[in-house]
């Protein structure tokens, strides 16, 4: 894709460049808040007739067959069916749906696409229709933030203007359910988003508009309160409702409290989802069924209680069932939400407070106290005072009602606050590992991270007075299909492949500076990847040059911003939610005797064996106790704690680690440990058994782009306090340092520095690997520029003379001059068959290299030695 813009592109950047992330078309994104509108919209409609045609079939069954038998087995059988579907298509549908989109507002990666709008859509469906005492309106809420965040991955954007359409989407998705516009703008300010911000007022004032006037139109919506009801209020019934506000308080309190309790419980259990969805519905179509007849409609009910057609004695009965009936419901995961429920419950006990009242005063209308103790309960389980307010005043539009509601939900939302403080919400995130501060967001690690963090600083460039022969001639040899074009180290231009295709008959005469593209949209080192991804995005584009004034130090790709959201996403060494605590679910313990420990994490058994007797060989010599590791990690949304793993076949490895070090006269440990993050358990591992040394395995090559010997090796690098061993094998077992028939040469290049001193005093632990005291052969090796006529080799006999009197064995001292470290100690390996290469650098040198960029790696692939690093403890 060429990478270049005409003039009238080019505006627009100046005009991003000027107006940063509020350069999005403002005209656009009320097009897309109107089509997000419209598709919540849809989706209550499809969701309300879904539900109650579901539930009409369910009715006529019982009047046939009886409530018996079809309440339970058809609860049963839906609730399976929810659970396999939400299973199979996106477990991220289960629950309400508010917190997963809580979370997604502050940018923690949670997934919501199309593929969770239909899981969650068709799961409430399923759920709903089986006689769950849950509510549809949450559902909508998370299927309109799905969708409205498909929609923008579908549509070029920014992170922040998703995010902005997301809460759009939330806030349509809980207009078009009850039919109120306002409360659903007042909904994300005041519980989701909390952002006041020009265009997310304009999207979700427009997307929620949209949506309650189309429900309207599709009449998607449904009588949430009958009319007409007698709303009257009077000053003398304030005590009344200071009353009311207070059981609701108390009430909610103890309703969240009670779903977190039954979500423990369901979790010990470990049942999977449609079993534990399926139970549920069963055990709740078994009571509604030998409940009084007017339990199976919901909707009914909710009439029923606000009209006050049933005594208090049903009331009090339909309270305390639904409350009971909705938190082992809600526990359990189903696709279904709690705004319905609450309000039933605070219908139910507005009246009863109500029939108190005219039973008190002789005054007063029991359908206020209602309407009342629904803003009440919603607030207390919420802790959205102003939305509840809203959503009950616009679901009436009746002035009697507001004074009532304001001073009941004052109350109920302070006496919550003071029993069981926060939203149910925020309790379940924090059950899920995603912990929310005061100001969110909190996690836009897009926003934290700058281009300088992943650009890569090697650009190939091409000048600008190359002929076209030669830039067709550079291109023929290279990967990539685009250049920056430089003069003097300043960024000039770009030219891609596109370019020299639509030159056509042009003369090959022409030099690049008449071909590139010039002044082409550039970012600073400091530019958020949030901000490349939008012009990358804005403009499609695929790389973007970075640079400081007109010099250019880097160029950064789409790859480079989706590496950085892999490690994110999969627990890499990017910015992010802090993985849960590992759990060890296997351990054995010999005799601590020893003065330290050797930790050895194990990921090969092959490996295992090699890796344990050259511990053991270190051990011996001084006098350390060996623990064998083998993390096994789970996904991140997975509690190590909770997580069913098979661990027969680590524990055999662990079994075998024991036999053999036993063989070997050697204490060992052994643990396996479940995690979330592989790097993060053996740093754990390493503070809790205060391990002196790590002794690790090292394939050579990193497993991704951009990691010298590894993602979890890196990490460990850069922040494992103890000494690291880093061990590749060699290709063939005779360069196995263990083999005691073979007579091996070991090459010990020498740095300076403490992480040479490191390895040097590894050396006579290492040289008991062998029966033979004159082997190994030792060369210690120093390498020099050429431009080092006369290099100073002092140094390196003395550490020569040293090494010998301590290993009692001749040291040969070997100079080199190369301009490449690399080359030459492969050169000499290769040319005299060395078997081991330890490579103990110090922080300036090679380690620092190594990890910026590429010397062990190289080292290891271009010989079939066994290559050892070292690196030294962290202070």
């Amino acid at each position: 894709m060429n990478i270049y813009l005409p003039i009238k592109r080019l505006r627009g950047w100046f005009k991003a460049r000027r107006f940063g992330r509020s350069s999005v078309d403002t005209r656009y994104a009320m097009l897309e808040a109107c089509l997000i509108g419209i598709l919540s919209a849809v989706a209550a409609l499809v969701l309300k007739q879904g539900v109650g045609w579901l539930g009409g079939w369910r009715l006529s069954l019982t009047r046939t067959f009886g409530a018996l038998w079809i309440l339970p087995l058809g609860g049963l059988i839906l609730g399976l069916l929810a659970g396999w579907v939400i299973e199979i298509l996106s477990p991220a549908a289960a629950g309400g749906g508010i917190p997963q989109v809580k979370a997604a507002l502050a940018r923690f990666p949670v997934p919501l696409s199309l593929r969770v709008a239909l899981a969650k859509l068709i799961g409430a469906i399923l759920v709903l229709g089986a006689g769950l005492t849950l509510g549809r309106r949450a559902p909508t809420v998370h299927i309109g933030a799905a969708l409205a965040a498909q929609l923008s991955q579908w549509l070029p954007t920014s992170p922040e203007h998703r995010r902005q359409m997301i809460a759009a989407g939330a806030a349509s998705g809980l207009a078009a359910g009850f039919g109120t516009p306002i409360a659903g703008v007042l909904f994300v300010i005041e519980e989701l988003m909390r952002d006041v911000s020009g265009l997310t007022l304009e999207t979700a004032i427009i997307a929620s508009f949209t949506g309650a006037v189309v429900s309207l139109l599709l009449e998607s919506t449904g009588p949430i309160i009958p009319a007409p009801l007698n709303i009257t209020f009077s000053a003398r019934e304030i005590p009344l409702y200071l009353l009311l506000g207070f059981l609701a308080g108390i009430l909610g309190a103890l309703f969240n409290a009670g779903i977190l309790f039954c979500m423990r419980v369901q979790k010990q259990l470990r049942l999977s989802i449609p079993w534990r969805i399926g139970l549920v519905c069963m055990i709740s179509g078994a009571v509604i069924a030998v409940l009084p007849p007017f339990f199976r409609d919901n909707s009914g009910l909710r009439e029923f209680l606000i009209t006050g057609e049933l005594g208090w004695r049903n009331i009090l009965l339909a309270l305390i069932a639904h409350f009971f009936l909705t938190i082992l419901a809600y526990s359990s995961s189903a696709p279904g939400g709690l705004f319905a429920p609450a309000l039933v419950m605070g219908s139910a006990l507005g009246y009863l407070v109500g029939d108190l009242g005219e039973l008190l005063t002789g005054s007063g209308a029991a359908t206020t106290y209602a309407l009342a103790g629904m803003g009440g309960f919603f607030t207390a389980v919420v802790r959205a005072p102003v939305t509840a307010i809203v959503i009950v005043f616009e679901l009436r539009a009746n002035f009697n009602i507001v004074l009532p509601l304001m001073i009941t939900c004052a109350v109920s939302y302070l006496v919550a606050e003071n029993v069981f403080s926060r939203s149910i919400y925020e309790h379940l995130l924090d059950a899920s590992g995603i912990h929310l501060t005061e100001e969110i967001p909190v996690n836009d690690f897009l926003s934290k991270l700058k281009a300088s963090d992943v650009m890569q600083s090697q650009v190939e460039t091409l000048d600008s007075y190359l002929s076209l022969e030669a830039v067709l001639q550079a291109m023929s040899i290279s990967r990539h299909r685009g250049f920056p074009v430089v003069e003097e180290g300043k960024l000039v231009g770009i030219v891609t492949q596109s370019d020299l295709s639509n030159l056509g008959d042009r003369s090959e005469e022409l030099t690049l500076r008449q071909i590139m593209t010039p002044k082409p949209i550039t970012v600073q080192p400091e530019t958020s990847l949030s901000d490349v991804l939008y012009l990358l995005n804005r403009y499609q584009l695929s790389r973007l040059p970075v640079t400081e004034g007109h010099k250019l130090v880097g160029i950064i790709t789409r790859t480079d911003i989706i590496q950085a959201e892999v490690k994110q996403l999969g627990g890499g060494t990017m910015q992010g939610s802090k993985p849960a605590p590992s759990y060890v679910t296997y351990q054995t313990r010999s005799p601590a005797l020893g003065n330290g420990r050797i930790l050895l994490p194990l990921s090969d058994g092959e490996m295992a064996g090699t890796l344990l007797q050259i511990a053991a060989a270190i051990a011996r010599h001084r006098n350390y106790e060996i623990e064998c590791l083998q993390v096994i990690k789970v996904p991140r949304h997975q509690f190590p704690s909770e997580a069913r793993i098979d661990i027969h076949h680590s524990r055999k490895l662990m079994q075998r680690m024991e036999r053999l070090a036993r063989h070997l006269n050697v204490p060992v440990h052994t643990q396996i440990r479940i995690a979330q993050d592989t790097a993060q358990s053996i740093i754990e591992t390493i503070q809790e058994r205060h391990i002196n040394l790590m002794l690790m395995s090292w394939k050579g090559g990193g497993d991704t782009q951009g990691a010298i010997f590894g993602n979890v090796t890196d990490t460990l690098i850069h922040k494992a306090p103890c000494d690291l061993m880093l061990v590749k094998l060699g290709a063939s077992p005779t360069a196995y340092p263990h083999n005691l028939e073979h007579n091996a040469t070991w090459l010990v290049p020498m740095a300076g520095g403490p992480n040479a001193q490191r390895a040097i005093e590894l050396l006579p632990s290492l040289t008991t690997l062998y029966a033979n005291p004159n082997a190994p052969e030792l060369w210690l090796c120093k390498v020099y520029p050429p431009t080092e006529l006369e290099p100073n080799s002092q140094a390196l006999e003395e550490a020569a003379q040293t090494l010998t009197e301590k290993l009692n064995k001749s040291i040969i001292p070997i100079s080199i001059r190369s301009h490449s470290v690399a080359d030459a100690l492969i050169h000499l390996a290769q040319a005299e068959v060395c078997d081991l290469i330890i490579l103990g650098a110090s922080r300036e040198g090679l380690l620092q290299q190594a990890i910026h960029g590429n010397i062990p790696d190289a080292i290891a692939s271009g010989v079939d030695s066994t290559v050892i690093v070292v690196r030294g403890a962290i202070d």
